[in-house]
């Protein structure tokens, strides 16, 4: 079958389609024929440039989150067949002791990170991590939405604690992360603010049903923000970006006994933190980048009810990798980069 290898670490140019060997569906498996796997700013541009907090084992196939059809079942298998519409999960659980610890699900590899992924024709998976696609569902739209969502909820509902009528700042908002706090903050009553770095983008988030929005790149955020709340400020921050200047302002925005919740930082590594206003006013800033118990399933089923939905920028074929990675590192179109290697 063909698949995009790395055999080093680097640039884009590293991704190369190649030939490998078909993989052997174990009793517990199943092998997925690919039809859709997204780009990601992290755990993909990150793995491949080897910048990312973990290093897979060279040579490696990205793709964290493929959707497709399954072509084999392994022998212990009873409630998967040939034929069925499956999405998979990012984290596979194991007994290695080297695997890092997962809240919620214990000790995991990521898939298309710590083993092989979907950026392939074919991708051999555990079965506890198919999950199946509505009908109706698309997998380009499977892939976008079930991918983010889980944490979403996570980091809205079980972490951030949302209210109906709480004043909810999404940073990032038009990213796939941040369209889908959007949305899901929404679905609780929250009133949203979304903040992106581009007009495109503002309008993009408002579009998911964000109430405002703010360019961070044009506009003063803290001003903005004051300005819509009436000098409130904000209880939920949902912080994926790590921009020091812009998160100081997002802190600075909080209001008393807020939470602000993070499963990002592609910006930078380190931010300022002031922490008398932390303790003077009562703050939390929690990260947590693991997945609501059950957000996958509840994912698919909201999307399939129209409750959620997902922005694809593009959809390329396998064998151009490459320049989905470029693309995404340039940050051009709005939207999900998805690769299918069913178009060649």
């Amino acid at each position: 079958m063909k698949a995009i290898v790395q055999h080093a670490f680097g640039a884009p140019d590293v991704l190369r389609y190649e030939e490998v060997a078909d993989p052997v569906c174990g009793p517990n498996d199943v092998l997925v024929r690919v039809h859709a796997v997204s780009v990601n700013r992290t755990l993909d541009l990150a793995v491949r440039a080897g910048t990312y907090v973990r290093r897979p084992a060279l040579p490696h196939v990205l793709g964290v989150d493929p959707s497709g059809e399954v072509i084999a079942v392994g022998d212990k298998v009873t409630d998967r067949k040939v034929g069925d519409r499956v999405f998979a999960s990012l984290f596979v659980p194991t007994d290695d002791p080297a695997a890092p610890q997962i809240r919620e699900t214990g000790r995991a590899y990521l898939l298309g990170v710590d083993i092989w992924g979907g950026y392939a024709e074919v991708v051999r998976l555990p079965r506890f991590v198919t999950h199946l696609i509505p009908d109706g569902l698309s997998y380009h739209d499977a892939t976008v939405i079930a991918r983010h969502a889980p944490t979403a909820f996570n980091l809205v509902e079980r972490r951030g604690e949302v209210k109906p009528g709480q004043w909810v700042l999404v940073m990032g908002a038009s990213g796939g992360l941040g369209s889908a706090i959007v949305q899901i903050a929404k679905l609780n009553g929250a009133r949203v603010i979304a903040a992106a770095g581009a007009d495109s983008r503002v309008a993009a988030a408002l579009e998911f049903g964000a109430d405002h929005g703010v360019n961070y790149r044009t506009q003063d955020l803290g001003a903005e923000i004051a300005r819509i709340t009436d000098g409130y400020g904000t209880d939920l921050v949902c912080e994926n970006v790590g921009d020091p200047p812009l998160w100081k302002a997002a802190f600075w925005s909080m209001a008393t006994g807020a939470r602000m919740v993070t499963a990002g930082a592609h910006a930078s590594q380190e931010v300022p933190l002031d922490p008398r206003r932390l303790y003077l006013k009562r703050l939390q800033i929690i990260g947590d980048g693991s997945e609501a118990p059950g957000g996958v399933a509840r994912a698919l089923q909201f999307a399939s009810e129209g409750k959620l939905k997902g922005r694809i920028d593009r959809v390329l074929p396998l064998s151009a990798a490459a320049e989905a990675h470029r693309l995404v590192a340039d940050r051009e179109g709005v939207g999900k980069i998805i690769l299918d290697p069913t178009l060649g």
